[in-house]
């Protein structure tokens, strides 16, 4: 089992009672890079896989990372042979030229560790961005795959140049690594999985409304079309499943310490995930909860998280869901580290998850 480091940090900003945002309280502007930067340098040096950091937009859960091709070249600077990857690019946000051409300069930053997870999408208002790329989202992930892989090659792309002329554009500076390594972000829709085998890409999923028993039939399917594919060359694929994560030797301190944190994190996202939802869903209307039942959901969460969909408690407990994610299929473990734990606990407990990490390969 590989492990790596997964970044989403709440931290950003915070959002004051008249709707405003503020700083939050004893956060500087130039600490909020800190823990990626240090959490980047640990996994450098211990034996971790990678380092992933997203792309969010417009709100301030995950609102640290609106450009992980700018985080990676960062994190590019203070490593040596950690793989910077990202998790996710919003494929339909963005021009394939303009990804390949960023992650282009990241496999020339780092000497060629650069990787990248395409994502459809889920958040109507990020895509005020580029609205039109809305509506076909899905599918525009799959055919980004196979663009920008051209492209990275240096295969030539046929474009209309500014006068309205025909012309044929190539990536610069050209990359390291002759290929480059994809994944396919999956919510857990069972059509994803398979198009990503069938692309001969990874899976990058979690386990947000999905068990491992769930995951495993949609493990099993990706396989099964990634050896079907034309010109299949054995890969066996490679399937990355991100869980929240904090370790430590006392597991009611563990419990107390991310607590409040987590509980608040997940608040955080509650509201995004819950007015996506009401945008497809007849009837539902978030703003219409009540608190008390926002924190009642919020409180549940936590419990159904903390006990069975994160790396939490000690390395023993944290080492049977290891075992669950193996006899799943998965290849990686991408802990999500930054959910609110202060950076000096955080940084002090991957040392736990290193003996984890170490117990799990051996």
């Amino acid at each position: 089992m590989d492990f790596s480091l997964f970044y989403f940090a709440d931290g950003s900003a915070g959002e004051r009672s008249d709707g405003s945002v503020g700083e939050r309280i004893g956060e500087s502007g130039g600490g909020r890079y800190d823990l990626l930067l240090e959490g980047a340098k640990y996994a450098d040096t211990h034996g971790f896989s990678a380092v992933w950091t997203p792309e969010r937009h417009f709100h301030p859960f995950g609102g640290l990372y609106p450009n992980p091709s700018v985080t990676g070249a960062a994190v590019a600077t203070v490593t040596e042979r950690v793989a910077i990857r990202a998790g996710s690019v919003v494929a339909p946000l963005h021009h394939p030229l303009r990804i390949a051409e960023e992650w282009s300069v990241v496999d020339n930053l780092s000497g060629g560790r650069a990787g990248l997870s395409l994502a459809s999408g889920w958040n109507a208002v990020d895509f005020a961005l580029r609205p039109e790329g809305y509506a076909g989202r899905k599918t525009a992930v799959i055919d980004a795959v196979e663009q920008v892989r051209a492209l990275w090659r240096g295969e030539p792309l046929a474009v209309t140049d500014g006068a309205g002329n025909p012309a044929e554009v190539r990536v610069f500076p050209p990359p390291v690594q002759p290929e480059l390594p994809v994944w396919v972000t999956s919510a857990g829709g069972p059509e994803t999985f398979r198009a990503a085998g069938t692309a001969g890409a990874g899976v990058l999923t979690h386990l947000l409304g999905q068990d491992f028993d769930q995951l495993a039939e949609k493990i099993a399917r990706y396989r099964k079309a990634l050896a079907e594919r034309p010109g299949h060359d054995g890969w066996p694929g490679h399937v990355a499943l991100m869980l929240h994560t904090y370790l430590g030797e006392d597991p009611e301190q563990v419990k107390a310490t991310v607590r409040e944190p987590f509980t608040a994190y997940l608040k955080s996202s509650f509201g995004l995930i819950a007015r996506s939802a009401g945008s497809i869903l007849s009837g539902f209307d978030p703003d219409k909860l009540r608190e008390s039942d926002i924190d009642f959901l919020v409180r549940r969460s936590f419990d159904t998280y903390y006990g069975t969909s994160g790396l939490f408690g000690t390395v023993a407990q944290a080492s049977a869901v290891v075992e669950r994610a193996r006899a799943a299929g998965v290849d990686e473990l991408a802990c999500l580290i930054d959910f609110g734990v202060a950076k000096d606990a955080v940084l002090s407990g991957l040392d736990h998850l290193n003996a984890l990490r170490e117990a799990s390969s051996s």
